[in-house]
């Protein structure tokens, strides 16, 4: 993506991550709303994949489909729509209750408390797209 095109993306919702809202720093990534996929091959030299350049679903790889996002968001949206990213978040609270000895302890002492709120976006939120 050219640097005109990346700062378009950056200044869609004025320097703000789509999903979470925080203010974007540097290393911020650009999202395709619409995953893309990008077709990769397992380097045994280098063990991990390696993307090749091309990529499924070649038609959303376009300015309109993207969106500026934190790291953070975009690497656990990874290739997921926009509804099973939601989904996935929806389910972080079951998880850590299941999973997670120090959040069962710190819910315990009142720490972190629970909220059964349905995960709305900022770009949701917002009358900018």
């Amino acid at each position: 993506m050219k640097k005109k095109e990346r700062l378009l993306v950056f200044e869609k919702y004025n320097g703000k991550c789509a999903y979470c809202g925080d203010e974007l720093i540097k290393g911020w990534h650009v999202d395709h709303i619409k995953p893309i996929i990008r077709n990769s091959k397992y380097s045994h030299k280098k063990k991990m994949f390696i993307t090749d350049g091309t990529c499924k679903n070649e038609y959303n790889n376009n300015l309109e489909n993207c969106n500026p996002s934190c790291a953070s968001c975009n690497i656990q949206k990874n290739s997921f729509t926009l509804e099973q990213f939601r989904n996935n978040i929806q389910q972080f609270v079951c998880s850590l209750n299941q999973y997670s000895t120090q959040f069962k302890f710190a819910k315990r002492y009142g720490l972190v408390s629970e909220n059964d709120v349905k995960v709305k976006f900022y770009f949701e939120k917002t009358d900018q797209s």
